[in-house]
């Protein structure tokens, strides 16, 4: 997914402040769930992150356009482990490892088939 270095997004610098790469990620996350169409926000169960192991190598600023690229590192019964990087053109600028969990109520909770199947297609 391509997303445009805004304004709102930069320090006075015009640099991409840190916790907006954390954002970028979360936004390419979302968007590939709604796109498939299954319910997996919901009050019964949902996802949500639970480590984040983040590299920032290069910054990105005002009016960029860079990539964000996600790929599954590993699939288990009620958590995954995604790799999501950040380019602009060719160039790493952040590369990230989340952890994310899929919970019910406060409990962790088995991925269903559906969700396990949707996932896996970010196996590369």
């Amino acid at each position: 997914m391509k997303i445009r270095i805004y304004y709102e997004d930069t320090d006075c610098g015009g640099i991409v402040y840190h916790s907006n790469y954390l954002k970028f990620c979360e936004r390419v996350r979302s968007e590939f769930i709604f796109e498939s169409g299954l319910n997996l926000f919901s009050d019964e169960a949902h996802f949500v992150v639970s480590k984040i192991t983040a590299n920032f190598k290069k910054p990105a600023k005002l009016g960029d356009i860079i990539e964000v690229k996600t790929k599954l590192l590993k699939l288990n019964h009620a958590s995954m482990i995604l790799e999501q990087s950040i380019f602009r053109d060719d160039e790493l600028l952040f590369v990230a490892q989340i952890t994310v969990a899929f919970l019910s109520g406060e409990k962790p909770c088995k991925l269903n088939e559906e969700a396990k199947n949707l996932f896996s297609k970010l196996l590369k």
